[in-house]
């Protein structure tokens, strides 16, 4: 097998972890094909034409393979968007709260408007898409793209309405389980229409085929904030 520089191989598990293809690196950079299978390194023409399409990579993992693959700044935004497979217009102004899930008793009843709901603060940040609240996740099974305090931006939708593909946010009941929130992948199952495939970022967590009438309420994720605090 012909070996590739070590930035090469990074930019394919990059690309890999995008869900981007080669070709469509070709497409979106202007790189010439091929460039990311020749043994040689990479020249800057290339770096920068990189840069300038993938901004949210890390350059020193890039370059020395230390830290973490993407960014992380003092207070970061990632936008969903960049790695969905669908668009959205955005709203040049909102506001949008960030609910205190722990003192709601579901996604379902956080989404009803006849339930009381306590905002903690609002969320205001420019050219999002429209989302309809916010709230902090636990748990690692989308790292390293969400992690453990992250907070999502969501937008309320139904099982009728949904992109196989796409993250949500979703709450789900089923007859021997407790019930449960979690952000997944929503894909197609291989068990027929009245199933989905939830599936994770983390490859620790294995997908799961569920009924679709398990989900008691879902929203799509929108984008992402998460805070690093230095002690």
């Amino acid at each position: 097998m012909k070996k590739i520089s070590i930035q090469k191989e990074r930019i394919l598990q990059f690309l890999e972890f995008k869900g981007i293809s080669k070709n469509k690196f070709y497409l979106q950079t202007g790189v010439s094909n091929g460039t990311l299978d020749k043994s040689s390194g990479l020249s800057m023409d290339t770096v920068e034409k990189f840069y300038a399409v993938y901004p949210e990579i890390n350059p020193e993992w890039l370059i020395t393979g230390n830290g973490s693959m993407i960014k992380d700044t003092t207070e970061a935004l990632q936008i969903i968007d960049n790695a969905r497979k669908t668009k959205d217009s955005v709203v040049v102004e909102q506001e949008i709260p960030l609910y205190d899930f722990e003192a709601t008793a579901g996604l379902k009843e956080l989404f009803s408007s006849e339930s009381p709901r306590r905002i903690l603060d609002t969320i205001k940040i420019p050219n999002l898409p429209k989302c309809d609240g916010a709230i902090t996740v636990t748990g690692d099974s989308m790292y390293p793209l969400l992690k453990s305090g992250d907070i999502v931006l969501y937008k309320e939708v139904s099982m009728e309405g949904i992109f196989y593909g796409e993250m949500y946010l979703l709450s789900v009941k089923m007859d021997n389980w407790e019930e449960y929130i979690t952000v997944k992948y929503v894909q197609k199952s291989d068990l027929g229409s009245a199933y989905v495939k939830l599936a994770s970022q983390n490859s620790h967590h294995q997908p799961k085929d569920i009924p679709v009438e398990a989900v008691t309420a879902i929203a799509l994720i929108k984008a992402s904030i998460r805070i690093n605090t230095m002690m």
